[in-house]
């Protein structure tokens, strides 16, 4: 859908065949007041999905707020690799442990644990208010039972030391610095530590590459996304690990390397 079917379908609480077959109703006062007050919100590029509260991600409702990065399509492309490997493409586990480093609105870890009900899965994130929306996400599609959520900045929580994991996936921080304030006015609305990857948008990239070693089996991978650009950059910081060997790009929809997987080997 739309935007405005997204709004309005949202404001009359009906599906969009309705809106067409219903074309001609009018508003009442209040439906018109949130439409008006929704819109205005909109001219001022403010997203759509922070007006309605809500997003869409591998066909899963997502509480959202300005604490948390809007879930993107590209990413539904590294949950659906995690999911292709536990499902036998590239590892055979059973009981497979994943740890979502960065789990914002937790639609990584929720949906890994919708579609790989066998799994064990840990998820963390540095701000406590995003882990409340994670929290509220695991409820919302019943899984909360599923996953264990940490406070912790990346791979620094005691308590992530005891566990071996079989898979790692992340969507870090990305973005570099100076390119955060040109870019569309709706990012300017989404948390910057979400999107924030330092000098050369690589910073996350190596604290990730460089810990998750100590926290995987043998033979486990580490699932990223990237961002434009940068596949060369972050293969080099996979090589100077000398624990992986990335073993697959991804594509995404625009033909872009989007997710990188990689395996350990010692």
């Amino acid at each position: 859908m739309n935007e405005a079917e997204l709004l309005f379908t949202d404001i009359l609480n009906c599906d969009r065949l309705s809106l067409y077959v219903n074309k001609d109703l009018s508003l009442d006062k209040i439906s018109s007041s949130l439409v008006s007050a929704a819109l205005k919100r909109r001219i001022k590029s403010e997203p759509i999905q922070y007006i309605l509260g809500k997003a869409e991600f591998m066909g899963l409702q997502f509480k959202v707020t300005p604490d948390v990065l809007i879930p993107r399509p590209e990413t539904e492309i590294l949950v659906e690799t995690a999911i292709k490997l536990v499902s036998g493409v590239r590892c055979q586990v059973s009981g497979v442990n994943i740890l979502d480093l960065g789990t914002g609105s937790g639609c990584i870890a929720v949906s890994l644990a919708k579609f790989l009900p066998e799994a064990e899965i840990h998820a963390t994130d540095i701000s406590e208010s995003a882990l409340e929306i994670a929290r509220a996400n695991a409820r919302l599609n019943r899984v909360d039972n599923s996953i264990s959520f940490f406070q912790s900045d990346l791979l620094t929580a005691y308590s992530l030391e005891l566990t071996a994991y079989d898979i790692i996936v992340s969507n870090p921080p990305y973005v570099p610095t100076q390119e955060i304030d040109t870019l569309q006015p709706e990012i300017q609305y989404e948390p910057r530590i979400a999107l924030d990857g330092g000098e050369e948008g690589l910073d996350f990239y190596r604290r990730i590459i460089q810990d998750a070693p100590g926290y995987l089996k043998e033979g486990g991978f580490l699932i990223m996304e990237a961002g434009f650009g940068q596949k060369d950059a972050i293969k080099n910081v996979f090589q100077k690990s000398g624990f992986f060997k990335v073993i697959e790009w991804i594509k995404d929809y625009n033909n872009i390397d989007r997710v990188v997987v990689a395996k350990k080997e010692r």
